[in-house]
């Protein structure tokens, strides 16, 4: 199977930015000893989101997404 150049790419920033999500989330979440159910629901949510939503609807500023904490 061959994937255009472009899709690969689109693929890749998708990639990217829920890594930034994933990382955000941990840096934010991992000096504390208790994280809630919910604070975790969120940032998978968060991510599932990112990785669920089609490249061609989203924009590249991502200002609405909020890791909370």
């Amino acid at each position: 199977m061959v994937v255009p150049v472009t899709e690969t790419r689109a693929l890749d920033e998708v990639i990217s930015e829920a890594l930034a999500v994933i990382d955000k989330g941990l840096g934010d979440l991992g000096h504390r000893e208790l994280v809630s159910s919910n604070e975790v629901a969120d940032l998978l949510l968060d991510v599932r989101t990112l990785l669920a939503t089609p490249t061609s609807r989203r924009s590249d500023d991502r200002d609405d997404v909020v890791v909370t904490g």
